[in-house]
């Protein structure tokens, strides 16, 4: 039986088309429809639903040493207040999960993972616990919307002072009060575009999602579903569990190496990677050129060879074509180059392109 975040009657009172998502039920979309919504975001701002996300605290004076050692990326610089991206690789060197890490204080930890993975990804952290630490999973407790588009900070400074905002891409703020209600505010997001993410209990969720929409309406602020934080995240090329990766594919094989720290000591996987070596396969960008939408799970072709398969592929509501990422076999794709993309038995043309796909004016 799905569950139901803190605002879901405020999606059925906004119109959403409700469905089963990663164990919630979730708008896919409101009455303005996918393409409305990607572009406000792209545009001015859209405010999603994100409480489906889990939360797992670290906690005691080997917080940080744990999550050195379970995740990829490096965490021993990392300062209070500060925001990083890492995979969980298993033993073998595929892919757990993607999460980032919140370093809340000297002691503290928070680690929000994937809805699907949220129990997988905790159980798995508990079986890798050493010395002084404790975890606890809080998702229960916690919401967390996204405002995002670069409207954004304009919004929210009706309602905060700059100081209550992160100054930095990746940096957060805590204890923020708005209008009576403590939230924690980050400069995250999953569209590609300025934003922020911010969570709070369960009980002021409805309240600050009301507030929000109602301060933001005259800059175009609209409420976002599903659809379009997928075709969002798409378009700047963000990977997505179970799709770009998984627990077969190593995070280096699907282009993340900028959060894989090679260097140093160790951590789960790191020899599997090693003893890999250079990957036989990557993550490319295709932009449809032929007449049809590629999807998931369609082959791609260098003349009569099968060189991979498409992980994700949709419409570009903000660049007006169709595009999709593959996993191929090295040396068979560079940029400039043309495939082939079998969808449902007849073959259309791409061309492989850098990636993002889209990357904001900054």
């Amino acid at each position: 039986m799905e569950l139901k975040t803190p605002l879901y009657d405020r999606h059925v009172a906004c119109g959403g088309t409700i469905v089963p998502f990663a164990g919630y039920l979730l708008p896919v979309q409101y009455p303005t429809g996918i393409i409305v919504e990607h572009n406000a975001v792209r545009t001015a701002a859209g405010l999603f639903d994100v409480s489906h996300m889990g939360e797992i605290v670290f906690s005691g004076k080997d917080a940080l040493k744990n999550l050195n050692y379970m995740l990829t990326n490096d965490f021993t610089s990392m300062v209070c207040g500060q925001v990083c991206y890492s995979v969980m690789c298993n033993e073998q060197g595929g892919c757990v999960d993607d999460l980032i890490v919140y370093r809340i204080n000297e002691e503290t930890c928070w680690v929000v993972v994937n809805a699907a993975n949220r129990h997988k990804d905790f159980e798995w952290m508990k079986a890798r616990m050493s010395g002084d630490v404790s975890v606890e999973d809080i998702s229960d407790n916690v919401a967390q919307l996204a405002l995002q588009g670069p409207l954004a900070k304009e919004i929210l400074l009706r309602l905060a002072t700059e100081n209550d905002l992160p100054a930095k891409y990746y940096h957060f703020c805590k204890d923020v009060t708005i209008n009576g209600m403590k939230c924690l505010i980050s400069q995250t997001g999953y569209t590609g575009e300025f934003g922020y993410e911010i969570y709070l209990s369960n009980e002021d969720a409805p309240k600050m999602w009301n507030l929000l929409l109602e301060t933001g309406k005259d800059k175009g602020l609209i409420p976002c579903g599903l659809g379009a934080r997928d075709t969002l995240r798409l378009e700047a090329a963000m990977p997505l569990y179970g799709h770009e990766m998984d627990d077969r594919i190593t995070p280096l094989e699907t282009g993340l190496n900028f959060g894989v720290k090679m260097k140093k000591d160790d951590f789960v996987g790191k020899k599997a990677l090693e003893e890999r070596g250079e990957p036989k396969i990557k993550r490319i960008g295709l932009k449809v050129t032929g007449r049809g939408i590629a999807r998931e799970h369609q082959d791609v072709y260098a003349g009569d060879t099968l060189i991979g398969h498409t992980t994700s592929g949709t419409h570009a509501p903000f660049l007006k074509y169709p595009i999709a990422m593959a996993i191929v076999n090295v040396g068979t794709a560079e940029i400039g180059s043309q495939v082939e993309i079998d969808v449902r038995g007849r073959r259309i043309t791409a061309e492989v392109v850098a990636l993002p796909f889209y990357k904001r004016n900054k």
